[in-house]
């Protein structure tokens, strides 16, 4: 079920004037917000939304913020519904939420909150230091993080030789799979991927990983996945497979290992993004950044479950061991 919030100031949704990008904080701007996770909308307003107040841009004041939030499927029609207001800014979480954006207005500015894809191989940017288009924001590097993950998972567990992936229906998490094919036939192992884009088809991709005698787990960037993670640790604990997941926060939902960047040093940049394209820089001058930052969990609860025994030299390695 999609979940709409619209907040609308100065005489209600239809009665925004017109602003002009390059406003003043004096103005009202108006900033959409477009995610399938409701998880990243709720980031927006407890990290994003604070910093733009502190960079002069006050919600209800300065700011008129509409959020849209639904499944895959639904992002090209809440990339329509969030342009019908005419917003200044569009942030924009995962790769098909900024594509769809993209698509249905190439001039509108974009702040990408997160991209796992290349940008510039997207056709959204013609370097990193400057865009040269209307897009910029983070790039999360999914692919260099996906290798990491699989090489901490191979690391925790080296007994496992058959890797499960739960992966998104092509065309989502294809070259996503194909990275983690070619690193797991490097290191010599199995891969085996299973599909599910929602909740519901979780059960049959458990079942399909039992029947495949899979030992172990990976699980992608996914903003479907994060915002599933307890569900998708539980089932993975009662099929007694390890699992590797994409944020250390992720760990303290029953991942085994969680290893990504700082979320809120990476949404603070969103937020400064956010104002220097509302006081008036166009984002294609803005340099496209990636994170500096990276957090890596164990938790040790879920390997004693498993029966596990994390070696000293992994635990030394990690920023956050949850007993």
């Amino acid at each position: 079920m999609r979940r709409r919030e619209f907040i609308a100031l100065v005489g209600g949704a239809f009665g925004w004037p017109f602003v002009a990008r390059g406003q003043t904080p004096d103005q009202v701007s108006r900033v959409a917000v477009i995610s399938p996770s409701q998880s990243s909308i709720d980031a927006f307003r407890s990290i994003v939304l604070p910093e733009l107040a502190q960079r002069g841009f006050v919600e209800n004041r300065d700011l008129a913020i509409t959020t849209h939030v639904g499944l895959p499927a639904q992002i090209p029609e809440l990339a329509r519904e969030a342009l019908a207001a005419r917003p200044d800014v569009v942030v924009a979480t995962s790769d098909p939420a900024i594509l769809a954006i993209k698509a249905a207005s190439p001039t509108v500015p974009i702040v990408m909150s997160f991209i796992g894809g290349d940008p510039i191989g997207l056709g959204l940017a013609q370097t990193l230091a400057r865009p040269g288009g209307s897009v910029t924001g983070i790039w999360m590097l999914a692919h260099d993080l996906d290798a990491k993950r699989l090489l901490l998972l191979h690391e925790a567990v080296p007994s496992a030789r058959r890797i499960a992936i739960l992966a998104m229906r092509p065309p989502s998490h294809v070259d996503t799979i194909n990275n983690m094919k070619r690193i797991m036939h490097g290191l010599g192992l199995e891969a085996h991927v299973h599909f599910a884009d929602k909740a519901t088809d979780y059960a049959a991709a458990f079942a399909g990983m039992h029947a495949a005698g899979v030992e172990a787990l990976v699980i992608p960037s996914s903003t479907v996945f994060y915002r599933d993670v307890a569900t998708l640790s539980r089932m993975a604990l009662e099929a007694n497979l390890p699992t590797v997941c994409e944020w250390a926060s992720m760990a303290h939902a029953g991942c085994l290992i969680g290893h990504g960047p700082n979320l809120v040093e990476l949404r603070l940049r969103v937020a400064d993004h956010v104002a220097r394209i509302l006081r008036g820089t166009p984002p294609g001058d803005l340099p496209i950044e990636q994170p500096t930052v990276f957090e890596f969990a164990i938790n040790l609860k879920t390997a004693k479950a498993l029966g596990l025994s994390v070696s000293a030299t992994l635990l030394a390695r990690a920023n956050e061991v949850i007993e």
